[in-house]
């Protein structure tokens, strides 16, 4: 579910609530279904955004360790 998502169903929702004559199909409400589109197009759209803006509000934190006393070796072992 995402910004994407939000647009199309908000889209698609209001080409049938505006775009299409409400007596064209009989057995279903057109008008009805596309408002019913369009909320859950506003929906998909503020969870979109709300989960884009905790995702961009992540805080990174570089640890160094550093060690003073370093165990040094020679290649021949000792």
């Amino acid at each position: 579910m995402g910004i994407g998502l939000g647009i199309f169903l908000l889209v698609t929702g209001a080409i049938l609530s505006f775009g299409i004559q409400p007596d064209a199909v009989d057995f279903v409400n057109l008008n009805t279904i596309g408002y019913i589109l369009m909320a859950a197009g506003v929906l998909s759209l503020i969870l979109g955004l709300v989960m884009n803006t905790q995702r961009t509000n992540t805080t990174h934190r570089e640890v160094i360790d550093r060690n003073e006393e370093r165990d040094v070796r020679h290649r021949d072992g000792y």
